[in-house]
């Protein structure tokens, strides 16, 4: 069997040489279910165990908000406030490629969310993504196989936007001239006698960040398939061949031709119908859509390395490792897979700092009783309970 890692470690001598990040302490104050918690985290794998609904996800969800400034889960700030209070805070103590770093992430009902970095308040959430990144594997993230192009095309531009600012400031871009767009043809109530010279104000600007955006995602899925590639065959050592393909209609000839023809439709339906934000990623297994003909299992191996060729490829770009957080990642596997997984991730050389969630205390215990640079911590409502 190949060794774990080893081909990813192969594609590019940026990664060899890359720098760590880890996570040291976190400590919460009323965000969901934990009015407060202090924990400490070691280097290698943290597992976290403890029954569904004891706060195990809101935990890495926690790790999540520090390096995205948001919720994987729920994206209304306020609704992550513990019942019944103010606000919540989420503070952090790292050690970011060997430097001592503070991370904190205040919110208060009715006022604006304050991320500080060091003591320093960050003026632009946007510009705070990517200096503690992070790859987060959940069970719902088959949905980016199953559900419309929206899911991939998010997966993606979170990639992209952790380690490439030119690629968010398009996209910030992209979106808000977009929702200045369509909320003048939903204005206009489909009526085809429209002041066209404001839609050309926007189009003028729309179509070439349409062209860079494209251009990009095209230029990035290209070199990010080989990773994914390397990391499907160690997930499953098979004769399975699977494929990414980058639909796209903006690199083409004739874009702005058509783009401009679909004036009368976009009147009509009160949206705009053709640009970037109508990419889409085809995920194939064999040639065929996986959406279609992958089993439950050929699925969650799909998305297991292309989360794992993410944390890859963002480490090739960012010379350190990104934070791996594992949420329920044994879910529906069978003891085999488990097993394989397990031996994947103890790879230290390749992974430096990993937090995993289980609900079956007994099955992490089990599989990882042999791996050295382990440690168990147990979550019970919103308390840490020691030992372990």
């Amino acid at each position: 069997m190949s060794q774990p890692g080893l081909g990813c470690a192969k594609l590019t001598e940026k990664g060899l040489a890359a720098k760590s990040m880890k996570l040291n302490r976190l400590k919460l104050i009323n965000f969901k279910n934990y009015l407060e918690l202090n924990i400490d985290f070691t280097e290698g794998i943290n597992c976290i165990l403890g029954k569904n609904g004891m706060g195990k996800t809101n935990l890495l969800d926690a790790i999540h908000y520090i390096s995205m400034t948001r919720s994987a889960i729920n994206s209304v700030d306020q609704q992550n406030i513990a019942h019944g209070q103010p606000f919540f805070a989420i503070n952090t103590e790292l050690d970011n490629k060997g430097e001592a770093r503070k991370v904190n992430c205040y919110f208060e009902k009715g006022k604006k969310k304050i991320i500080k970095v060091d003591g320093k308040e960050v003026e632009k959430l946007s510009n705070h993504i990517g200096t503690v990144p992070c790859v987060l594997i959940t069970p719902d993230d088959t949905d980016i196989i199953r559900e419309g192009g929206e899911f991939r095309r998010k997966f993606f531009d979170s990639v992209l936007s952790q380690y490439n600012k030119e690629y968010m400031t398009l996209l910030i871009n992209m979106n808000r001239l977009l929702k200045q767009r369509n909320s003048f043809l939903k204005n206009n109530e489909g009526n085809l006698k429209i002041d066209k010279q404001l839609l050309d104000i926007y189009d003028e600007s729309l179509i070439p960040i349409f062209r860079k955006v494209s251009k990009i995602r095209k230029e990035f899925i290209e070199g990010f398939i080989p990773f994914f590639n390397n990391n499907y065959q160690l997930i499953f050592e098979g004769a399975e061949s699977p494929d990414i393909h980058y639909k796209s209609d903006i690199l083409e000839e004739h874009f702005e031709n058509e783009f401009k023809n679909a004036l009368q439709k976009d009147i009509i339906m009160q949206r705009t119908s053709m640009g970037a934000h109508k990419d889409d990623y085809i995920f194939r297994l064999n040639g065929r859509p996986i959406k279609k003909f992958g089993s439950q299992g050929q699925q969650k191996s799909f998305i297991i390395a292309l989360k794992l060729a993410e944390y890859d490829y963002l480490k090739s770009q960012i010379g350190f490792e990104p934070l791996l957080l594992l949420d329920d990642i044994f879910d529906k596997l069978d003891d085999q897979r488990i097993e394989h997984l397990v031996e994947l991730l103890s790879d230290q050389a390749r992974f430096h700092q990993i937090f995993i969630t289980d609900a079956r205390e007994e099955r992490s215990r089990a599989f990882f009783k042999d791996i050295v640079g382990v440690s168990f911590q147990k979550i019970e409502d919103g308390d840490l309970l020691s030992p372990a």
